[in-house]
C-alpha cells in the first residue's frame, strides 16, 4: 500500500502520535500541498487522505493507482464523489468525532456576545476596575440565557446535542430540519425556517452546505430576526451572505453574530464581516480540540483497516 495524507498539518502540527497511520503501510505525510503539487505527489498512490485539498474529476481521472480515499473530516465536497465512483475508487469520511468539541464552541460564542467576558478581562487588566469608585460596573448589555428560545437549523448529532445543552441553560427550543414526520422530542418544537428566524432569540446552524442552502440565510431571512437577537454559525460558511450578514449588523437590525467559519477559508482581506459591528470571527477551530482530533485521527485509521479487511465503513459515495 501507497498512502499520502496530502494535507496533514491542521490534523496534527505535532500534539499527536502518527504510529497507528505510519505503521499500515507505506505513508507519506505533507503538511500541505497546493494544487499545481497535487498530481506529482498523488500520480504512485493507491491511497489518499485529504482534509481540504480538492479532487475533482480531471484531477481524479490522471490518478490511475488510486482505489482509496479518506475524507478526514465529515463533510465531503471537496472529492467528485460521483466521479470516483464511476472510477471505481471508494471515498469515506468521519463522522461523530467532533460533536461535543463543536457543540462547546457554539455555547463559548453565544456566551461571549452575551457577556463579553474577553472585553471585560481586557477592561480589568487596563486598570479600569481599580479606578472605578463602584464595586461592580458593565461595558456592555448583560444577556441571560434562561427564558430565552434558542432556534437550531440542522438536527444532526451536533445540532441535538446543542439542543440538550441550550435545555440545560433553560432555553426554549425550536428546530427546522428536512424530516419533520416524526414527532419531535419532548421540549422541542418543529418549526419552518422562516418561524424559527422569526421566533428566536438565537439562531444556531448545523447543517450541511448543499447546492439548495448555499447563501441561505440572506437580507430576507434577517430581516425577520429581531434586532436583540445573535446568529451563530459552527457548521459552514458559504450557508450565510456575508454582504447580508454584515449590512444587518452594522444597521443594528441584529444584535450580534459568532462565526468559526466564513464562505472562503483562508479569507480575504477585505471580507466585510471583518469590520461589522458585534462580529466575533473564529478561525475554523470548533472540530479541533486535541480530544477530537485524536477521535479523528482513530476513526481515520479505522476507515483504512475496513477497507483493506473488504468491508468499508463510512462510504459516501
Amino acid at each position: 500500500m501507497n498512502l499520502v495524507f496530502a494535507d496533514a498539518f491542521t490534523l496534527n502540527p505535532g500534539d499527536l502520535d502518527w504510529t497507528p497511520l505510519t505503521s499500515l503501510g507505506h505513508v507519506t505525510l505533507h503538511d500541505r500541498t497546493a494544487p499545481d503539487q497535487l498530481i506529482e505527489r498523488l500520480k504512485d498512490a493507491d491511497m489518499v487522505l485529504v482534509n481540504k485539498v480538492k479532487l475533482n474529476r480531471q484531477t481524479l481521472e490522471q490518478l490511475p493507482n488510486l482505489r482509496y480515499i479518506g475524507v478526514t473530516a465529515t463533510g465531503y465536497d471537496i472529492i467528485d464523489w460521483k466521479a470516483a465512483r464511476a472510477l471505481g475508487i471508494v471515498v469515506t469520511n468521519v463522522k461523530g468525532y467532533s460533536t461535543e468539541s463543536v457543540a462547546q464552541v457554539t455555547f463559548a460564542l453565544l456566551l461571549e456576545l452575551t457577556h463579553r467576558v474577553g472585553l471585560h478581562a481586557d477592561s480589568v487588566r487596563a486598570g479600569d476596575w481599580a479606578r472605578n469608585p463602584d464595586f461592580s460596573y458593565w461595558k456592555s448589555p448583560l444577556v441571560e440565557l434562561a427564558g430565552k428560545t434558542l432556534g437550531v437549523v440542522g438536527f444532526g448529532d451536533i445540532g441535538k446535542r446543542v439542543t440538550d445543552i441550550g435545555a440545560a441553560f433553560g432555553m426554549k427550543i425550536l428546530v427546522n430540519r428536512r424530516h419533520t414526520d416524526e414527532q419531535p422530542p419532548e421540549g422541542i418544537r418543529y418549526v419552518d425556517q422562516a418561524t424559527l428566524f422569526a421566533e428566536s432569540d438565537v439562531v444556531s446552524l448545523h447543517c450541511p452546505a448543499t447546492d439548495e442552502n448555499r447563501g441561505f440565510v440572506n437580507a430576507e431571512l434577517l430581516s425577520r430576526m429581531k434586532p436583540t437577537a445573535f446568529l451563530i454559525n459552527t457548521s459552514r460558511g458559504v450557508l450565510i451572505n456575508e454582504a447580508d450578514l454584515a449590512e444587518a449588523l452594522n444597521n443594528g437590525r441584529l444584535a450580534g453574530a459568532g462565526l468559526d467559519v466564513l464562505g472562503t477559508e483562508p479569507p480575504a482581506a477585505d471580507n466585510p464581516l471583518f469590520s461589522a459591528r458585534n462580529c466575533l470571527i473564529t478561525p475554523h477551530l470548533a472540530w479541533a480540540s486535541l480530544e477530537a482530533r485524536q477521535r479523528l485521527l482513530h476513526e481515520i485509521v479505522e476507515n483504512i483497516h475496513a477497507f483493506f479487511a473488504g468491508k468499508p465503513r463510512n462510504v459516501v459515495n
